[in-house]
């Protein structure tokens, strides 16, 4: 008897689209920026494919920028806005929208999707859970505009994105200041969804947060 299983592919990375939005308009150092999850592709070119579009997703148009540049094949050679950066976007009041890629393992295992290239998900999961970490490196710039973020890990469950968080930045006593958030309700000062902040011995600053698909639309998608 023919066996008509058919076994599912489990990739091994995940391509993933970043947003980062820099407030050149309250602080023209660009130190106030944030960074947070659009999608998750199971190939490169499909994350490419969707980045190019994802301002569109958020609901905005070309016209809507002063600048609004896609890096194609054509303009590779010349392309001014970084390794990674798929759009660039900059609004009459000063902000910039960067859209870039990120790629990590595909720790859970989540397999393919193929009808359209995302990872599939347990039921009744309908999105993922990110763990972000920035660097803020006052060495390279005073101000606090050198600044990376990538993402740490991506999980099916809050409960596991949360535990990576806690733990991403190792023993506490190897820092100057160690922040973790016990009320995920409450107020505090580092962030909505930070987790940890840190403050390294030499004065490097450490966030940790977790952040997901529809909380970046619910804060940055444009309002119809």
């Amino acid at each position: 008897m023919a066996n008509n299983t058919t076994q599912e592919e489990v990739p091994d990375l995940l391509y993933h689209t970043l947003l980062t939005v820099i407030d050149f308009h309250d602080d023209t150092s660009g130190y106030t920026r944030s960074t947070y999850p659009l999608g998750t592709n199971t190939t490169l070119p499909a994350a490419k494919a969707f980045a190019a579009q994802a301002l569109e997703k958020l609901n905005y148009t070309p016209d809507d920028f002063e600048t609004y540049a896609v890096h194609t094949p054509e303009n590779n050679d010349t392309w001014p806005h970084g390794d990674g950066v798929i759009v660039y976007a900059k609004a009459p009041a000063g902000h910039e929208l960067v859209v870039k890629l990120d790629t990590t393992s595909n720790d859970e295992r989540l397999s393919a999707d193929s009808d359209n290239n995302t990872p599939r998900l347990p039921s009744p999961s309908d999105h993922l859970h990110y763990v972000l970490q920035t660097k803020v490196d006052y060495h390279q710039d005073r101000s606090g505009a050198s600044q990376t973020t990538q993402i740490e890990g991506v999980y099916v469950y809050r409960r596991d994105a949360l535990r990576a968080a806690k733990g991403m930045l190792g023993d506490k006593s190897e820092y100057a200041q160690y922040d973790e958030r016990s009320d995920l309700n409450g107020q505090w000062p580092f962030g909505d969804d930070a987790v940890v902040h840190a403050v390294g011995q030499t004065g490097e600053n450490y966030s940790v947060a977790v952040r997901t698909v529809p909380g970046s639309h619910k804060k940055h998608a444009k309002k119809m």
